[in-house]
Formats: structure tokens, sequence, C-alpha cells
């Protein structure tokens, strides 16, 4: 089984490529995803969050949850909460990572894509067989983010400043998707990715 890693910074059309892994036959396992279901109700991180954020309780139709808007507010400028936040919530996300990965493996799945925003920021590289990055120019980023229903301009400012930049991502990566050009571009991208780790993987089958 291949394992890859997708990232890219906001705006840079991560999901559109994630769907296109998917329609190419991987499977997805996404850390958003997963984040929100562990933060809301009968989530597992929802009890030790709150008790380290009692400000973020929220109460919903189907239990306690998360408030993940007053969380962003609380740990966006101060780095010590939002250690503190990671700590907990990270293995958590990495206990439900690793199950995915024993299901995939027992189903015999051949591709599957860890879509994780901060790939190389949280170390996760080193859990996959290469690292695919979504990359588009800064001025289409930007313009496609601050699209967002309550973006800013400071508060994009503020993601970037947490996420390694986009430079710096390309020069890490095995592949790079990019969207700037065209939906067109970004699937042909990807398809060559899946056709050249496919490659070895069958290779390997066959021996």
């Amino acid at each position: 089984m291949v394992v890859l890693g997708l990232t890219g910074s906001i705006g840079m059309g991560k999901s559109t490529a994630a769907r296109a892994f998917v329609r190419l036959g991987a499977k997805l396992w996404d850390a958003d995803a997963t984040v929100h279901r562990l933060l809301g109700p009968g989530g597992a991180a929802v009890g030790p969050v709150l008790a380290a954020f009692p400000g973020a309780r929220l109460e919903r139709p189907g239990g306690l949850a998360v408030d993940r808007k007053a969380l962003g507010l609380a740990v966006f400028t101060d780095k010590a909460a939002l250690r503190r936040l990671e700590a907990i919530v990270h293995p958590l996300v990495r206990r439900e990572q690793r199950r995915f990965l024993n299901r995939a493996r027992r189903s015999r799945t051949n591709l599957v894509v860890l879509d994780i925003p901060l790939l190389f920021e949280a170390r996760g590289g080193m859990r996959v067989d290469a690292a695919v990055v979504v990359s588009a120019p800064a001025r289409i980023q930007r313009g496609r983010v601050l699209k967002r229903s309550g973006m800013t301009a400071t508060k994009l400012e503020g993601i970037l400043r947490h996420q390694l930049g986009d430079t710096e991502k390309r020069r890490r990566a095995d592949f790079v998707v990019p969207t700037g050009l065209g939906k067109r571009d970004s699937l042909c991208a990807v398809r060559a990715i899946v056709s050249r780790v496919a490659r070895p993987h069958a290779q390997r089958s066959e021996d």
C-alpha cells in the first residue's frame, strides 16, 4: 500500500486535488474532517478540550461540543494556549489516522491519501511514502481566500504565519500539483502522480 501525504497552504486548491485522487481510486483520510468530528457532539476531544478551554463550551441538539470559533479566538494569538490545544488534539487525530490506515491495509487498498494541512509543520511527512504539495501563485491564493465568508486580510496573514511558506513546501515535496492554471492541468498532474506511484507498487505485488 502506497501512502501519500497531501498538503498545501490555505486557498491553494487542496480539496480539488483530493477529489481528483479519489476519482482515480485512492482512499482519502481528511485531517480537518477528523478534527471536526473529535470536537463535535460525542467527540473524544470534547471533554479534555473543554476542561482546558471552558469558554469554548457549546450546547448542541446532539450533545455537548466545542465551539470552534471561540476556541480559535482563544489560541489565535496565544502560543502557549495553542500548544496546550495541540497536545490534546494531535494524539487523538493520530489515533484516528492509524485506525484508517489499518482498515485500508486489511481491505488491501493500493493507494491512500492523507489530507493533512500541516503535514510538514507537524512532521507528518515522516509517516508517508511521498509528499504531494498543492500550489498556486500568491495572488491567486489571496484572491481565493478573501472571497470566503468572514475572511479578512488580517486573518489571512495570521493563518499564513502559522503555516510553512509555499516555496519551502514545494522544496520539500516529492510531487507538486499546480492549481493556478485550471482544473484540467491539476487533474493531469494528479493522474501522473497516481500512475508513477502505482507502477512500483504493481511491480512489488508481482514479485
